[in-house]
């Protein structure tokens, strides 16, 4: 909230030119989200998920597609004008969450840690995932694309297997040389930082040159390293939880500079109705139907559908998308995705706290329950807080 209201004010008193930091956005915000991805993943315990998996692959695999088609039966309520493959391509803009965002909640000791492992997962690899379907819903869009036809069923496909084995192979032996290294006494720990970012740099560029989806392999490089390290090297979570910070900061701040105040200006009131019934109904419903017959209680479901917010995978994606489509449709899918991100952050900025602080309380008066059963407790927490130290 801070960082987006200061861009916004540095443009409007033409302290920040907003051509400028349009320039700079789309690869500071990708390196971001890129480092993002893979810090979260490396500090979650693979061992405790893989018992627990139920509730992210749920959300992924059944919440994700369901947002996507409640927010196309949104668009069109709301969006009349619109031809419905603009409509869908917005609706699976807004749907992936954000990583920097959830950051509030997933790091918040008083949330247990199954729900935070569960929002991780999903806020890491819902964007990966909605990737495929933002690019087919855009090129028809725009009526013409290298990815049309049945052609986008096998780029999906590549996107979603190729990007994982390349993030395995990348996070498993970036891992096993780092432990090497501390063994043979031929690193340090400040190396050890500066290795694990380009370790989540590597992951994203080899996956893009297979044809995989970088933002996938990136995460999944994360939990391979995780899972080697195990928590050895300390420090390098801490060195990229500082610089992955700074670099979200430095995001939100561009983010508000070059794009929110042009945004702003565009906002309609049936834009506004379909952002905050994307926020308030489209993803709490869905994440309701993805969970139905899980071991989730009405109250995590009702949190989880909340704590969804939309950031930098969302405005990444319509910076990506808007210069394929036409200017009629293309201009307002991305002035829906950036009003969509400063609103999220306000709304979830507000409540991310108070309500992760209720949450826990609640789920801790319940006692013996699924969200903090005995098989969790003997878990890392997922963000070392390095800002206490």
């Amino acid at each position: 909230m801070v960082f987006i209201g200061l861009g916004v004010a540095l443009s409007v008193t033409g302290l920040m030119s907003p051509e400028n930091s349009h320039v700079i956005l789309h690869p500071v915000a990708e390196i971001t989200l890129v480092v993002l991805l893979f810090l979260d993943a490396a500090q979650t315990d693979l061992v405790a998920l893989r018992k627990r998996h139920v509730w992210p692959t749920r959300m992924l695999l059944i919440g994700l597609p369901a947002a996507i088609a409640l927010g196309a039966i949104a668009g069109l309520l709301l969006l009349p004008a619109w031809p419905f493959v603009a409509v869908a391509t917005v609706a699976a803009v807004l749907a992936p969450t954000d990583a920097a965002l959830g950051q509030a909640v997933v790091t918040n000791p008083n949330v247990p840690i199954r729900p935070r492992r569960a929002l991780t997962v999903e806020s890491g690899l819902n964007d990966g995932l909605a990737l495929p379907l933002i690019l087919l819903f855009s090129s028809l869009t725009a009526a013409e694309s290298e990815v049309g036809g049945g052609t986008w069923l096998i780029f999906g496909a590549k996107q979603i297997i190729l990007g994982p084995l390349v993030g395995i192979a990348v996070g498993a032996v970036g891992g096993w040389l780092l432990l090497r290294a501390k063994a043979l006494k031929t690193t340090s720990d400040i190396y050890e930082g500066v290795g694990a970012l380009a370790m989540a740099g590597v992951a994203y560029l080899a996956a893009l040159q297979v044809g995989g989806n970088g933002f996938i392999s990136a995460f999944v490089a994360g939990l391979a390293f995780g899972g080697i390290v195990k928590g050895a090297c300390k420090f390098v979570f801490e060195f990229t939880e500082s610089e992955g910070q700074m670099l979200a900061w430095a995001s939100f701040l561009l983010l508000g500079a070059a794009l929110v105040p042009e945004a702003i200006m565009h906002l309609t009131w049936p834009m506004l109705a379909f952002i905050l019934l994307s926020l308030f109904v489209v993803r709490p419903l869905a994440i309701w139907l993805s969970l139905i017959g899980t071991d989730a209680s009405t109250l995590t479901r009702i949190f989880f559908g909340w704590f969804g917010p939309r950031g930098l995978a969302t405005a990444l994606f319509a910076l990506l998308i808007v210069d394929e489509i036409p200017d009629e449709f293309g201009e307002p899918i991305l002035h829906t995705a950036i009003n969509a991100v400063w609103i999220s952050a306000l709304l979830h900025g507000i409540t991310a706290a108070p309500l992760a602080r209720w949450y826990g309380q609640k789920i801790s008066e319940k006692g013996n329950c699924p969200e903090t059963e005995a098989i969790e407790t003997s878990a890392k927490p997922i963000i070392t807080q390095s800002h206490q130290v």
